[in-house]
């Protein structure tokens, strides 16, 4: 069966996102923007090389992020393989801050639907309040929309409770139709967010990408009446960037959407940035990144 894609006006995307990022944020605007977008992060490692210990030391910045700045929030949620969610899940306990974990044969998603979903239930089984999954990108470039939806269908399932964001990887999907059509799948099949990248690929969050997959939010919402949260994430590395897609979540889906339960910021390294740029606010020069524990 052919596929028949809406068209997407990419000279008429890019302009609107280029517009919204040419915003200017005053002071105190600023610095509501700041504590805002740090109440939206998911704090994110994803390496080889993560220990328990590392993990540990997350979830301490997680939950207190600047000791020195009492009134910076705690972050949504933090983001890591399955096996170290019990390790988050008991480091957390009773702070707030949910335990996300990646699943799915992250972040190629080669794998079987079987091993899709066995990663997806012992990430769950060991205490994950949200699942970031991959969808079969090999299965959406050949056309297969019923595979990629019958997929999420099957994972969301297997969430149980826990809330499932969906990653399109729009890196690998090919133009901004593609991209909107992958949304659409993601949420008809039930996805509670839909997701930019995995932050593996050559790009991710890029103006352009996150305004169509917030577009497609809306008019989702405008046909189904359902609610899909949105997470920027890969590239996001800046407080400016942070606040860009702050900016543009609010002009596509208003006042309502910015909350950790509807936007998050997937990023590994944007927190220091973030505290940096709010210090300056407070201070009028910039805090040193030493000042700031590492990630």
């Amino acid at each position: 069966m052919s596929r028949q894609l809406a068209h997407v006006d990419r000279v008429g995307v890019e302009e609107r996102a280029a517009a919204l990022g040419a915003r200017s944020i005053k002071t105190t605007a600023k610095q509501q923007g700041i504590r805002l977008a740090v109440s939206m992060l998911d704090l994110t490692t994803l390496e080889g090389a993560d220990t328990a210990g590392k993990v540990r030391q997350l979830c301490a910045k997680a939950v207190c992020p600047a000791p020195a700045m009492p009134e910076i929030p705690s972050v949504a949620a933090i983001c890591v393989y399955p096996a170290l969610v019990t390790v988050a899940r008991e480091a957390l306990a009773g702070s707030g801050v949910k335990t996300a974990s990646v699943a799915t044969g992250f972040p190629a998603g080669q794998v079987s639907l079987e091993a899709k979903l066995r990663d997806t239930e012992d990430a769950v089984a060991a205490g994950a309040d949200e699942i970031d999954m991959v969808i079969s990108r090999e299965a959406f470039l050949a056309g297969d929309d019923l595979r990629v939806m019958r997929e999420v269908s099957r994972i969301k399932d297997a969430c149980g409770d826990a809330h499932l964001k969906v990653i399109l990887e729009t890196a690998e999907l090919g133009s901004y139709d593609h991209v909107r059509h992958a949304s659409m799948l993601a949420m008809e099949a039930g996805a509670d967010f839909i997701k930019t990248s995995t932050g593996k690929a050559a790009s991710g969050a890029t103006p352009g990408v996150c305004l169509v997959m917030l577009e497609a939010i809306r008019d989702y919402l405008d046909r189904s009446g359902r609610i899909v949260g949105f997470k920027a994430a890969g590239g996001v590395s800046t407080s400016k960037a942070a606040l860009h897609r702050l900016v543009m979540v609010k002009e596509t889906l208003g006042d309502d959407w910015l909350t950790p339960e509807r936007f998050r910021i997937g990023a590994s390294s944007v927190l220091n940035d973030l505290l940096m740029q709010y210090a300056k606010t407070e201070s009028g020069r910039y805090g040193r990144s030493e000042d700031f524990s590492r990630e």
